[in-house]
């Protein structure tokens, strides 16, 4: 094992036990790495809505659950930050590391070097979504966190720790995460095809004929496809499609089967309900009407949207190649787009409005709303400036005081709230997309008028975290000057006030975001705006009272023993 010296055989750590119990604790043990491992000590970290979604759930959340494949039980029992289900774990994703420790077998990372950790494993899927640093692997509220080189490289050899430059601010580096999140959910390629070598599933109601259906098996063939029909005249316009089809009595006659694809030619509410529960994870449900009309909600799995990545297309025609034709090559925004940012005020919303006013796309208009007057002030100072020198007409709104009844062409979601998808779909102009980028829990059935959909060609999506590509895009934006991260800093804490900023976050009670010093043991939860009375020095150092490398090279000097401000 290649290490550096002076590693403590104990840290500070802020651990989950259990859903909604966090615990601080001043022992816990630093493993030592096995001969595939890494040992990193943490500089700082983010703290993110998603932590909050982790504390409420703990063992219920789609990324705290087993992995199903990537990586063998016998392997996984070797890493002792694997903890899924039950077990306590370390939350805490956005975060800048340093290699302080690796094993003898490990060939990727080396001692000394200086990371930003991509957290996103989608190589490892979970029953709903997949593995994730901070959720069934420790993340990084506590001073070193253990990782595996067997996890943090990918399928094509990328690391998922990311070298970062000297000369950055810890925090600046940790807030590319959530950038990136934020990025991916606009550049992520949507699947516009059936899913060659997947499982396709037809099912067909009387009265409705099977068409559409050759073109698209022959260019993206399925290794099988399985058929419930109700009549031979289906049966027979299934013959010429290959692979031959099987064909079953009911859904009953497939227990927890799961498909990559569904046509559904019909309108029944009760038939798509059940088919919602066949749906595999990144699946398409592809809603054949027919000239049919549905009359009534459906109870539609929007929880699964983002965190398993399943979409929802239709067509009022007859022809199943009709749906493909009108899904985004990604969901990212379009010229003449009228948008609407709902919780436009928190850290996430911010990112999103302040993305979108600096995309350069012409003749969009923003519409972003909140109920807390602080948060949009904060966003106004921000965004306002941005939006003006770009041309873009930005308006925002307390929606308690002011309800927006326009529609839009584009939502973007910030709130992990069923309704607010049933919302968009009534106030959706033709070709609304609907980004739903607050982690829906992934269990969540919401009520949607899908015939108002397919009308007008909506399509809902949602992304969970970043991959590789989206952090070295939003990195060498900082490191060129491009995009400064710590703008949205609005708090500051050791390891003692981090349950306090999650409490701030779940509260609302600050507008940016909170970046934590694992390493201060006891410096308390800090927003900016009281550091000139805290940390005097510190505030001397501010950039224009903004977070900046100088505060954050002050803080720790002047705390780097205890939580007492020292002059």
């Amino acid at each position: 094992m290649t290490t550096n010296t002076g590693i403590p055989s104990t840290q500070h750590a802020i651990q989950l036990v259990g859903p909604g119990q966090l615990r601080v604790n001043p022992a816990k043990a630093v493993a030592q790495p096995g001969p595939h491992q890494i040992l990193a000590r943490v500089e700082c970290v983010g703290l993110c809505f998603s932590d909050l979604k982790l504390l409420k759930q703990f063992s219920e959340h789609a990324r705290k659950s087993e992995i199903t494949s990537g990586l063998g039980a016998d392997v996984l029992r070797e890493i002792p930050s694997y903890v899924p289900g039950d077990k306590p774990t370390v939350p805490g994703h956005e975060v800048t590391c340093r290699i302080v420790a690796v094993g003898n077998q490990v060939s990727h990372y080396k001692v000394g070097e200086r990371c930003l950790v991509q957290t996103d494993y989608r190589d490892l899927p979970t029953a709903n979504s997949n593995a994730a640093f901070g959720y069934n692997f420790e993340g990084g509220l506590q001073e070193y966190v253990l990782m595996d080189e067997r996890v943090v490289i990918d399928h094509s050899g990328e690391r998922f720790l990311i070298s970062a430059p000297e000369n950055l601010s810890a925090s600046s580096i940790a807030l590319v995460e959530p950038w990136a999140c934020v990025e991916d959910s606009y550049v992520n390629a949507e699947r516009q095809s059936l899913k060659a070598g997947g499982r396709l599933l037809i099912v067909a109601d009387a009265g409705h004929s099977i068409e559409g259906l050759g073109d698209l098996v022959a260019r993206h063939t399925p290794a099988a496809i399985t058929a419930i029909v109700a009549e031979e005249s289906q049966k027979a316009a299934l013959k010429p499609v290959k692979p031959a089809a099987s064909f079953a009595g009911d859904l009953a006659a497939l227990p927890g089967a799961e498909f990559d694809d569904i046509v559904y030619f019909g309108s029944r509410k009760e038939t798509i309900e059940l088919l919602n529960d066949r749906l595999a994870p990144r699946a398409l449900f592809n809603l054949v009407l027919g000239g049919g009309k549905i009359g009534r909600p459906v109870s539609v799995g929007i929880g699964r949207v983002h965190y398993g990545m399943t979409r929802w297309i239709g067509t009022l025609g007859v022809s199943a190649a009709d749906s493909y034709r009108h899904i985004p090559a990604t969901g990212e925004i379009r010229p003449g787009e009228s948008i609407l940012v709902i919780g436009a005020g928190g850290p996430m919303g911010q990112m999103h409005v302040i993305r979108t006013a600096c995309s350069g796309i012409q003749d969009v208009s923003i519409v972003g709303t909140d109920v807390d007057d602080a948060r949009i002030e904060s966003l106004s100072r921000k965004a306002e400036p941005l939006a003006k020198a770009n041309r873009v007409a930005l308006k925002l709104v307390n929606s308690q005081r002011h309800p927006v009844t326009d529609k839009f062409s584009y939502f973007a979601l910030m709130a992990p709230v069923g309704a607010l998808v049933a919302n968009s779909v009534r106030d959706s102009k033709p070709g609304c997309l609907i980004n739903i980028f607050a982690g829906i829990p992934a269990p969540t059935r919401q009520d949607l008028d899908l015939d108002t959909y397919i009308a007008n060609r909506c399509y809902m999506f949602g992304t969970s975290g970043s991959v590789i590509r989206d952090m070295k895009i939003v990195l060498q934006k900082v490191i060129d000057r491009q995009l400064d991260t710590n703008r949205s800093v609005d708090a500051i804490s050791g390891i003692a006030g981090a349950a306090d900023g999650i409490a701030a976050v779940e509260n609302r009670t600050l507008a940016g975001k909170i970046v934590v010093y694992p390493m201060l043991h006891d410096v308390g939860l800090i927003p900016l705006s009281e550091l000139p009375v805290r940390y005097p020095t510190v505030a001397a150092k501010l950039d224009g009272g903004a977070w900046c490398l100088a505060a954050e090279q002050e803080l720790l000097k002047v705390a780097a023993h205890d939580g007492r401000p020292k002059h």
